[in-house]
């Protein structure tokens, strides 16, 4: 398993008490499979996504990626975790609007020491399989609203990680759009082999997916894991 949590638990301060956003979660997500978590709003999705990238540090149970379990590890140490193994994709690009597609995501090699030559090239390479070769020069002002939230896609996964978290990807865009990032999504799952954990609302474009996952009240019920699709 490439994300494995265990009987999480995650609450937060909430007047003389605490409210409980997560209650005892565990989930389990191969290496080349994808997992949508639905439920609706303030249901627990956003923690969980936080807990799993290890953002926040949850009241009890255990968080491993790739093997290693991050209890115990410092702020530091969480830090490295997340530029080498986990790719996250948020809910608004936040591209910089200064950066062309192509230097956005070199910069992330940049923070990781890569040299530039070699940045150059993988960014080149994830633009293409993203479908945005020829918009490499563009700024965000540039491109369309789906093709930002393809550069933050490419963005997450500069490092090569191997799980990748993804919130609400579709919030911001149409039926069609929204449909054509969810199959990005999937392709880039199966053919780079990311443990793949996506966070949304929305289940008109959830077909393609390997597992559907349901959050209630902090509550997570979870069918049977599928078994890794590796291209």
């Amino acid at each position: 398993m490439s994300l494995n949590l265990t009987d999480v638990t995650l609450t937060y301060p909430d007047g003389d008490g605490r409210l409980t956003a997560l209650d005892r979660v565990t989930l389990d997500v191969p290496r080349g499979s994808l997992t949508a978590v639905v439920g609706p709003s303030g249901s627990g999705k956003s923690s969980l996504l936080a807990v799993a990238a290890t953002l926040i540090t949850p009241d009890s149970g255990t968080v491993t990626v790739d093997g290693t379990p991050t209890t115990g590890l410092s702020r530091g140490e969480l830090t490295a975790l997340r530029r080498h193994k986990i790719g996250i994709v948020f809910q608004q690009p936040n591209l910089l609007p200064s950066l062309t597609a192509a230097e956005q995501l070199q910069v992330m090699a940049r923070i990781d020491g890569r040299n530039p030559r070699t940045a150059h090239a993988r960014a080149m390479e994830l633009l293409d399989a993203v479908g945005l070769a020829d918009r490499a020069g563009r700024r965000p002002h540039q491109l369309s609203g789906g093709q930002r939230q393809r550069v933050n896609i490419a963005r997450a996964l500069m490092n090569d990680p191997t799980v990748l978290l993804v919130d609400e990807p579709t919030s911001a865009l149409d039926h069609e759009r929204g449909a054509a990032v969810l199959d990005l999504i999937t392709r880039l799952t199966h053919q780079r082999a990311t443990a793949t954990v996506l966070v949304t609302h929305d289940r008109a474009h959830l077909t393609a997916v390997d597992r559907i996952a349901e959050v209630h009240d902090g509550r997570l019920r979870v069918p049977a894991p599928p078994r890794p699709s590796v291209a």
